[in-house]
């Protein structure tokens, strides 16, 4: 039997309404990373220069991140049940997306960027290129390696028991990417050896985090590789270690939120993030200019603030619906564009009726992509893994804040 088409107003009434307004904060993000590259390819002239739209877009990505994910870790309290749905809920799509792009490679040339070798495959396979500098397949994969980062060093907080209640980590953590920016213009270790070192540990300490064998060990050590290979072999340092420090503020506003913290080093941790590119080395990219970078990290964070004040009213069903398939539009888009792109050539310097076309045309397949991904890929390997996990955590069926963050 075919499925309806999707209907944004019931996604709205079946989000429950605690989680909308992240769900309509995913659908900000989305939007703003698909209009940076539709923007930039196709309609030049509607593209904000004050400040960059995707990293606006990722910003808000990482707040949520940061915001939802150590709070329903520790309000479920089972470490292996978090890893089985992390990978179930990222590993699909994202071995999906590399698996079209390869296969479209004959037509749409894989990134030059992209190494023509065993590492390749193996960064890919643990989420950490960007770590490890190894560029991925999708230009918009390089904030996985991030949310990857982040979970390690989430999962080893919570197995020693360190809740942060004070806040601090996002501050030590914009201290630690200034420094950073201070002292290194570039990945101080390179080649292939961190990208198999890491591929070792990530299966070995992942294998012993979800099987339960010296779980607080494996975690601990996965945390620490996790942030060393931050600061070590990234392409730019400082800015992992900021954005790091971004998703640890959103953690420290939900402590403050739920009055177990202050806010004080939410804002200090902003002001430091903002002000490195003042003294950083290394950048160079026009959005990380001073004025550039601090207006993305404000916008940023004044979305996710107007959010939170709007998180009692009813949020408007089409972001809440964009904010639920936000992850096949963040990695589905770029794929799409791009044969879109090979059958039309530039369109920079066209006509304005048909630039609009042409974007028209590429939201009318996106969207329904984008849903059909998350309808027939996302959501059955998500159940799935929600299934495995419950095997042994006696976990009840249904949605889960771990299962659709």
């Amino acid at each position: 039997m075919v499925t309806a088409p999707p209907q944004p107003p019931h996604a709205a009434r079946t989000t429950p309404s605690r989680l909308a307004w992240l769900d309509a904060l995913r659908g900000v993000g989305a939007l703003a990373v698909v209009g940076e590259h539709l923007t930039t390819w196709a309609m030049p002239w509607l593209r904000p220069t004050a400040f960059n739209l995707g990293i606006y877009g990722v910003l808000v990505f990482f707040l949520v991140s940061g915001y939802i994910i150590p709070t329903s870790l520790e309000r479920h309290g089972d470490v292996r049940a978090f890893w089985i749905g992390r990978v179930f809920r990222l590993y699909p799509l994202y071995l999906a997306a590399i698996g079209l792009t390869l296969a479209l490679s004959w037509w749409i040339p894989v990134r030059q960027e992209v190494p023509r070798d065993a590492s390749s495959v193996a960064a890919h396979a643990t989420m950490l290129m960007d770590a490890v500098g190894v560029a991925g397949v999708l230009n918009t994969m390089w904030t996985l390696s991030y949310e990857m980062v982040f979970y390690l060093l989430v999962v080893a907080l919570f197995v020693t028991g360190v809740r942060d209640r004070r806040g601090l980590l996002p501050v030590v953590l914009a201290l630690i990417a200034l420094v950073a920016g201070v002292g290194l213009s570039g990945a101080p270790v390179s080649g292939a050896w961190p990208v198999w070192l890491s591929f070792a540990a990530f299966v070995v300490g992942l294998t012993c985090v979800i099987s339960g064998r010296a779980r607080t060990v494996a975690a601990c050590a996965l945390g620490v590789m996790a942030l060393a290979l931050v600061l070590s072999s990234s392409r730019v340092p400082w800015f992992g270690a900021a954005i790091l420090a971004v998703m640890f503020a959103g953690t420290a506003i939900r402590r403050w939120e739920r009055g177990e913290g202050p806010l004080w080093p939410v804002l200090a941790a902003a002001v430091l993030v903002a002000s490195i590119p003042l003294w950083a080395v290394n950048a160079g990219w026009w959005w990380v200019q001073p004025d550039v970078w601090s207006l993305t990290i404000v916008l940023a964070g004044a979305t996710f603030a107007a959010a939170m004040a709007w998180r009692g009213r009813r949020v408007p069903a089409l972001l809440v619906w964009l904010g639920t398939i936000s992850y096949s539009l963040y990695l589905v888009h770029l794929p799409i564009l791009l044969v879109i792109m090979q059958l039309v050539g530039e369109m920079r310097w066209s006509p304005l009726p048909a630039q609009l076309g042409i974007g028209a045309v590429f939201l009318v397949v996106l969207l329904p992509g984008s849903w059909l991904s998350h309808r027939y890929l996302e959501l059955p390997l998500q159940r799935v893994g929600r299934r495995l996990a419950g095997r042994r955590s006696g976990a009840v069926g249904g949605r889960t804040d771990l299962a659709k963050c």
